[in-house]
């Protein structure tokens, strides 16, 4: 089991970069420790800006340093960097057309014991509806490294949203293509298409294991970009696998499958089960158990299929 956080892979990954780029600037609101980025600060002191519990503040900063030719990097719980910087990031980066890269840490569940308070549920449909914005979840350290690689190199605004703790590898290793916009076909399949994002690629391969033994065979897409999104693969996925389910630690408004399900709309309608967070405050405990309580689990989702495919029989 994978003991190293992504948190921690981004700072290495920036250290790393800004020892070779002066320009590369990280900025946390307090949040040093809870982001990883105390060795950076450390190492790089005069590419490091602390602003403390300020976060429209440090979003503000972020977009000035920007202006002035800077790769400022912004890391604080996306929660508050969603929510209460939504302003800034909408005016100050966005509609300024910015280079600031936004790292919301602590994402989805993953501060599960403080509740709805703390809990980041509604931050990719909100962030996703701004233009200029890039929206991306890593799915483990691996893909975490390649995406924040790519950021820097990526010109415009983005926010990236990571969980807390140590999440099990989809990838062996990093010695693949990774490229922003472009979705990534995990598992090959022509009976039924799982398409995640995040903590919940994970999830989405330990089901297609189980529905294989079932004899269905399951295409995995981990959709690591939401926005620009890969129209394509998800088009192709519709088409050639005619039912698609969507796992993502989100509300079920306005996230991973509300936008699989805008663009099979348009382009190609089918059968999709969006497999999130219901209508309600979420509630309080380990990520595990959140997960569970709302179903989000391989073996729940192999009954999704199951009855799935069972519908799609009786309107073919």
């Amino acid at each position: 089991m994978n003991q190293i956080p992504n948190r921690q892979v981004i700072c290495e990954t920036l250290l790393r970069l800004a020892r070779l780029d002066p320009d590369i600037v990280v900025l946390t609101s307090d949040s040093r420790g809870s982001a990883a980025m105390a060795p950076f600060a450390q190492a790089l002191p005069e590419q490091f800006v602390e602003t403390g519990i300020a976060e429209q503040n440090l979003v503000g900063i972020a977009a000035g340093l920007a202006h002035s030719g800077k790769k400022p990097f912004v890391a604080s719980p996306a929660c508050f960097l969603s929510m209460r910087s939504i302003e800034q990031v909408k005016v100050d980066v966005a509609y300024s057309k910015m280079n600031v890269k936004l790292i919301g840490i602590s994402g989805g569940v993953s501060y599960g014991p403080l509740g709805m308070s703390h809990h980041s549920l509604q931050d990719i449909a909100v962030v996703r509806a701004i233009p200029n914005m890039a929206v991306l979840l890593p799915a483990d350290r691996h893909e975490t490294k390649k995406m924040i690689e790519a950021l820097v190199e990526f010109e415009g605004g983005a926010y990236v949203r990571i969980g807390r703790n140590p999440v099990q590898d989809v990838y062996s290793s990093d010695e693949y293509e990774f490229r922003i916009g472009k979705a990534i076909q995990l598992r090959e399949g022509q009976d039924l298409t799982l398409i995640a994002a995040g903590e919940t690629v994970r999830i989405a391969l330990d089901a297609c294991e189980l529905l294989t033994r079932d004899g269905i065979c399951c295409r995995v897409l981990n959709l690591h970009t939401i926005k620009p999104l890969d129209v394509d693969a998800i088009v192709a996925a519709a088409k050639e696998t005619g039912r698609i389910i969507t796992l993502e630690e989100h509300s079920v408004f306005g996230g991973l499958g509300a936008a699989v399900a805008e663009v099979t709309s348009r382009y190609c309608p089918v059968p999709v089960h969006i497999l999130g967070i219901p209508d309600e405050p979420a509630i309080a405990g380990k990520t595990a158990e959140i997960f569970n309580y709302y179903g989000i689990s391989p073996e729940n989702v192999q009954q999704i299929a199951h009855r799935l495919m069972q519908k799609q029989e009786m309107y073919e």
